[in-house]
């Protein structure tokens, strides 16, 4: 159930955060570029401002599902501890493996996430294009550790959150 309410909630997030990661790729990618121009360019669709929405839909839904589902199981097996400071270790700790291991499983997402909603390798060429195909293309030509380039500054940012 928890990965279930887990799954759900990453993929809401993900549809209200994805065109805001469009925005912010293209941003730090193009610094010329504005939000009218990637609507004026790209429109709302698969190549505006919901460019990469099957990855992103993905990275969040996998990583949510993950955690909520390790973290609240595990949390419920565990014993509680009345001391608050180990209590706070315990949980600090539950949800440092859950972010880890939710990091772990969902990187791969991240990865063609950027790489659709990021410059293409030739300009004016489309050569990722949809999730499933990049994380493909990734592995095909770089290999299967490409798909977990940034892992480490990953599991940094999100597992101790």
């Amino acid at each position: 159930a928890f990965a279930v309410a887990g799954l759900g909630s990453g993929l809401t997030e993900a549809v209200v955060v994805n065109p805001f990661e469009v925005v912010k790729v293209t941003l730090q990618t193009n610094q010329n570029a504005f939000t009218e121009q990637i609507i004026k360019t790209g429109g709302l669709g698969s190549q505006g401002l919901n460019k990469g929405l099957t990855a992103t839909l993905g990275r969040h839904g996998v990583f949510n599902m993950v955690y909520f589902g390790f973290y609240f199981n595990v949390k419920n097996i565990l014993p509680v501890n009345k001391d608050p400071n180990l209590e706070f270790l315990r949980k600090f700790g539950i949800g440092l493996v859950s972010g880890t291991i939710a990091s772990i499983i969902n990187i791969p997402f991240d990865v063609a996430k950027s790489r659709i909603q990021g410059p293409q390798p030739v300009p004016g060429e489309i050569k990722y294009r949809t999730c499933f195909k990049t994380m493909a293309t990734v592995y095909k030509e770089e290999g299967f550790l490409a798909l977990y380039k940034g892992l480490l500054p990953k599991i940094m940012r999100l597992g101790p959150g």
